[in-house]
């Protein structure tokens, strides 16, 4: 390597005096219009840093000279959009939920933000398809706890199970086992009576002595029949949709230890027309009576 400056002989231009094995680097100048392409981006940096939220501070940064910021226009554009539904949220607001299907245009707008809410607030828990899962009711179905028409799954939606508001449904099942209200034996007996009554079982004496035990401690909320109580919350035993599944061993530990599952309150959490729109997407998913 070496330092000396000299002119390269074949094409006249200064050598910066570097050299690698031989190889001279000639100090050619840059293009003109590379150089003032630069100095453009140079200016125009400047003019950025002045005029546009640039530079970091401790604890806040420039604003720059137009003020502008993606937070402040996002929160316009919000705004903007909250003003131009206004008359259609008003409206659902006013109007009785039963009617709102008769509006064409407002009923659409309340589908499309049901479905927009419920994928943010609901789809954690019960699926982003309602398909729901073991604890979380599937919102497709036919099956309904605590009432299936809009107006029920509306109050529902509103108030909770078992949330911390005043005016939440309240259904609690007892831990039977955990309680000392049924010994083992009389548990095993009951959970092979509830599975009788979707499928055949073989041994009909715990059957019978089960239907006995469900009648004394399981039918004031599920009914003589087991078909259900929605009045506490309490599940049809006698179809083939299960809540929390249908092993047996599933069973008997829900009798054993009891399920008090909590849905939260959403009227401190959602506007009313939102807790609306949610209400009449949830009834149109196919399970809605």
């Amino acid at each position: 390597m070496s330092n000396k400056v000299e002119k390269d002989e074949f094409s006249g231009t200064d050598t910066t005096g570097h050299e690698w094995d031989g190889i001279k680097e000639l100090d050619t100048p840059m293009p003109r219009w590379w150089l003032w392409t630069m100095y453009a981006s140079i200016i125009w940096a400047i003019g950025y840093w002045i005029v546009m939220p640039a530079w970091p501070l401790i604890s806040s940064h420039t604003a720059g000279f137009l003020g502008y910021s993606s937070r402040g226009s996002l929160e316009q554009e919000l705004a903007d959009a909250t003003a131009a539904h206004a008359e259609d949220r008003n409206a659902l607001v006013t109007m009785e939920l039963s009617a709102v299907k008769n509006n064409s245009q407002l009923y659409q707008f309340a589908l499309r933000g049901g479905k927009s809410a419920f994928a943010v607030n609901c789809s954690q828990c019960h699926g982003s398809g309602a398909q729901g899962a073991p604890g979380f009711p599937n919102l497709n179905d036919d099956d309904w706890l605590w009432g299936g028409d809009v107006d029920a799954i509306y109050e529902t939606i509103k108030y909770g199970i078992r949330s911390d508001h005043d005016d939440t449904r309240i259904g609690e099942m007892p831990a039977f086992l955990t309680d000392e209200m049924l010994t083992k034996e009389q548990i095993n007996d009951v959970a092979e009576y509830v599975l009788s009554l979707s499928a055949e079982r073989e041994d009909t004496a715990a059957v019978d002595r089960g239907q006995e035990v469900f009648m004394e401690n399981c039918a004031s909320c599920h009914g003589d029949k087991a078909k259900g109580g929605r009045d506490f919350g309490a599940p049809n035993l006698t179809d083939a949709i299960w809540f929390y599944g249908k092993d047996k061993d599933i069973i008997l530990r829900t009798i054993s230890r009891g399920r008090n599952n909590v849905m939260p309150a959403w009227v401190d959490r959602l506007d009313d027309a939102t807790i609306r729109q949610l209400a009449l997407y949830v009834h149109s998913l196919g399970g809605g009576e």
